[in-house]
């Protein structure tokens, strides 16, 4: 059986309200999908990963470094690229959907990706460019992410 997986992207240097977004889209996001891959640092993707984590859901960090210790401890895989950003393309290429939180050129690069590759990207207080889905809250991601995964999404139910 396929499963379905989110990728979250987003600064390693975020604001506490970021942080506390992130956490709660990994909460919700727990109930709809069955694996959150990240970027598996610090910031939005330690946060996400808590969230997600805290609700039974497992993890996967792509990590820039050969280093599995320079993942968050809330990653449960952890893959040691050794790529740098390049490990960018891998972060992305996993997901059947992408959600961007506030991020600079790193969380850019990955949004030009998923639009090259024709993978759907949300926009949750990210860059808001042209074909990016954007939304303004945790629940109209969650709503976004169910339409995109159609019948292929966790029948758990998400409030």
């Amino acid at each position: 059986m396929k499963k379905n997986i989110i990728s979250v992207i987003g600064g390693h240097n975020s604001t506490e309200e970021v942080e506390q977004i992130a956490i709660n889209l990994g909460r919700k996001l727990a109930k709809v999908v069955d694996v959150l891959v990240s970027g598996g640092l610090s910031g939005t993707m330690k946060a996400v990963c808590a969230g997600f984590k805290a609700s039974g859901g497992l993890t996967i960090g792509i990590i820039p470094s050969y280093n599995k210790r320079d993942a968050n401890e809330f990653v449960d895989i952890v893959i040691p690229t050794g790529l740098g950003l390049a490990r960018n393309v891998l972060v992305v290429k996993t997901a059947d959907v992408v959600v961007a939180l506030p991020g600079e050129a790193g969380t850019l690069s990955e949004i030009a990706y998923c639009l090259q590759f024709g993978i759907p990207v949300i926009s949750l207080g990210s860059w808001n460019i042209k074909g990016v889905i954007k939304v303004s809250s945790v629940d109209k991601a969650i709503d976004k992410i169910k339409e995109l995964l159609g019948n292929t999404a966790k029948r758990k139910g998400v409030s």
